[in-house]
């Protein structure tokens, strides 16, 4: 596709666009990785798999909003191609933070499918290779995730952005790579030290998912487009708020959700004790209301594996009212959110399709 047929493309478009721009990506590295050796080809695979296989491609799209809603096609010369490498890019730092994701977690499966570690590790298995197949698994897994990291950034820079456009993205590339991994180090060391401070969750939902799904990409895009500051502040603004709300939604996925829906098994938070904002609000207000079902919630989170354990711990949750306060604040940070949108003064479509988004971000799915 030309650049200016791409100019043409509606925001709709850019998902399946993106995918195709890294499947051209991989079929650029595979002479270098078939030299290596087979067993990278083989971990490759598995890679290749699980960026093209599935995923929604929402932060290509992210970034791809920021730059038109940034003015992009009328402020800059930058190839329309060029924007749409360096915005699939980010697909890569995706797949680094949930294959590493999945093995913190211990994680069977993802988006109903295996786990890349525990594909590997039953590759192993199935092959009857010596040593352990869970601790192979589990170090090609890591090493895959740490090529993806490496690829996100030869994919970014080498994309065909000009200089200024990258050293205007700069800022946002940074801190959104420094940001995701410090909000899963930081949502590791809540679930160690068993913490219920409401705040330091909210950190988590900010720098883990928020700030790398919705507030950067958007950033990235606009600063790509050299939009001025305050179209640039509209939009992290506006990424924040539906990004927290996004979290705070999936926290309501992971404790009450359908299988169906989230390809991981009902009440999974559960059972891997993840410190959630809905976990610290129902032991908060547990513990105002209901300390005995409180102390069985403290003592359950992370220790119960049989399904009708896991069904009482939400039934306790859901008596504390948490899910319904946590509804109120997600349905408050949709309306922030779509007003610091409304100040950033964007094309029609853009402001549409990051409406649109915003509701099916934060819209009930159970």
């Amino acid at each position: 596709m030309s650049s200016q047929d791409l100019r043409t493309l509606t925001l709709d478009q850019i998902p399946d666009a993106a995918r195709d721009e890294l499947s051209r990506f991989f079929a650029d590295r595979r002479p270098q990785v078939a030299a290596i050796g087979g067993p990278v080809t083989d971990a490759v695979a598995h890679l290749e798999k699980f960026v093209l296989g599935g995923g929604k491609r929402i932060r290509p799209l992210y970034v791809w909003a920021g730059f038109a809603g940034g003015g992009g096609f009328d402020a800059t010369s930058e190839d329309p191609a060029a924007v749409l490498r360096a915005a699939a890019s980010l697909e890569f730092i995706q797949a680094c933070a949930l294959i590493h994701d999945d093995i913190i977690d211990a994680s069977d499966t993802r988006r109903g499918n295996p786990t890349v570690h525990r594909a590997v590790e039953e590759a192993h298995r199935t092959s009857g290779w010596s040593g352990d197949p869970a601790h192979f698994g589990e170090s090609v897994a890591i090493l895959v995730g740490d090529l993806a990291l490496v690829w996100a950034e030869d994919m970014f820079q080498d994309s065909g952005l000009s200089v200024e456009a990258l050293q205007r993205a700069r800022e946002a590339w940074r801190a959104m790579r420094t940001e995701v991994i410090g909000g899963q180090l930081l949502d590791i060391s809540l679930e160690a030290t068993a913490d219920e401070d409401v705040e330091l969750a909210d950190s988590v939902n900010r720098f883990k998912t928020a700030a790398y799904t919705i507030e950067r990409p958007l950033h990235l895009g606009a600063s790509i487009a050299g939009a001025d500051d305050k179209t640039i502040e509209a939009f992290r603004g506006y990424g924040r708020d539906i990004g927290i709300a996004f979290q705070l939604r999936d926290d309501q996925l992971g404790v009450y959700g359908d299988p169906a829906v989230t390809g991981k098994p009902a009440g999974d938070d559960l059972r891997e004790g993840k410190r959630t904002v809905l976990l610290a609000t129902a032991l908060k207000r547990a513990d105002d209301r209901d300390p005995a079902a409180a102390a069985e919630l403290r003592a359950g989170v992370g220790a119960v594996a049989d399904p009708g354990e896991v069904s009482r711990l939400a039934d306790i949750i859901a008596g504390t009212g948490a899910v319904e306060e946590i509804e109120e604040r997600i349905t408050a940070l949709t309306a922030s959110g779509l007003a610091h949108l409304s100040a950033a003064h964007t094309s029609p479509e853009v402001t549409a399709t990051l409406t649109d988004l915003a509701h099916r971000a934060t819209a009930r799915r159970h």
